[in-house]
């Protein structure tokens, strides 16, 4: 895979700011919403996540700095000297078994008989030997991905596929109430373990996409909800849109630009409490986009009965 620091355009000893810096530019950029249709954008957009999840955790950027895990965040096999692992030394054909060679004269044994009677009195029986010189059974490498998911399926809940190098499709259950930088364990999913070992585990972490009019803070959704004049000054009953699906809401008379309503329970559920958060709709009056020559006529004839200037303060 391609360097991660080049993918996002830093160097190697940008702060951790640059690098968050650089990738809310590059989001901005290259997100899928401003290319609907756009392959190519979003095989890059999908890139800076990956580069960002290994770069924006500190002990990740650290064991990739070291060498310890590749650009997908997998980790490097352990090697022994000259890039050979132990057990291929201990089965290598002409390996020395003498004072002058080989493991088993640096480890003091005079023969590999010496040697194999040691193995057999470490593991048990004939077959310890044999099951040592084939390698110590080790678990698989964990692996780590980045799977970008929409907010409603953040919120709600959902099942997505992501699909591995190797054309394999992983389920993957995305809780409700999700959140962006969010890691899931999938127990069992990463690389295949060593002579038996049991396999690694997937590490999946969520993009969340923003939406189009949600905003969420904590377990709180935030909405800025357009009004006619109508409805703002005579009051009304309208239809507002919630992670759930629409709902009716009230709207008071009189109301303002700015007028804040609250839907209770209409938010995000808290993973601990399993409690929900809260619903803020914020009413942002619109006047008619097209001519109206009786609101017109109407107002140039009307005098409000407590005059007032809505910039006064700003003016001061």
């Amino acid at each position: 895979m391609k360097d991660p620091y080049e993918t996002l355009g830093v160097t190697k000893t940008a702060t951790d700011k640059e690098i968050r810096d650089a990738f809310k530019k590059l989001t901005r950029k290259l997100h899928p919403d401003l290319h609907p249709g756009d392959k190519t954008a979003e095989e890059k957009f999908k890139a800076i996540s990956v580069a960002y999840d290994l770069l924006g955790d500190k002990e990740k950027r650290r064991r990739f700095d070291a060498g310890e895990i590749d650009a997908s965040g997998a980790e490097r096999p352990p090697e022994q000297p000259s890039g050979r692992f132990y057990r291929d030394y201990a089965d290598a054909p002409g390996a020395g078994w003498g004072r002058e060679g080989g493991h088993a004269a640096q480890d003091g044994f005079a023969s590999r008989e010496e040697f194999e009677a040691f193995l057999n009195q470490m593991f048990g029986g004939a077959g310890g030997g044999q099951r040592a010189r084939a390698g110590f059974a080790a678990p698989g490498a964990d692996m780590s991905y980045t799977l970008s998911v929409s907010f409603l399926d953040a919120a709600n809940g959902a099942q997505r596929t992501i699909m591995l190098p190797d054309g394999k499709g992983l389920k993957v259950t995305i809780p409700e109430g999700a959140e962006d930088g969010q890691t899931l364990r999938l127990k069992g999913q990463g690389g295949p373990g060593y002579d038996g070992g049991p396999p690694g585990d997937a590490y999946i972490t969520l993009r969340v996409e923003p939406h189009a009019f949600f905003r969420r803070r904590d377990d709180d959704i935030h909405l800025e909800l357009p009004v006619t004049l109508r409805e703002a000054v005579l009051g009304a009953k309208i239809e507002a849109p919630t992670i759930a699906g629409p709902v009716t809401l009230t709207v008071p008379k009189g109301s303002n630009t700015g007028a804040t309503l609250r839907l209770r329970g209409r938010g995000v559920r808290n993973r601990r409490t399993g409690q929900r958060g809260h619903q803020f709709v914020t009413l942002k009056v619109v006047l008619p986009t097209t001519d109206e020559p009786a609101l017109a006529a109407f107002l140039e004839g009307w005098r409000p009965a407590a005059p007032q200037d809505p910039r006064r303060e700003m003016l001061k």
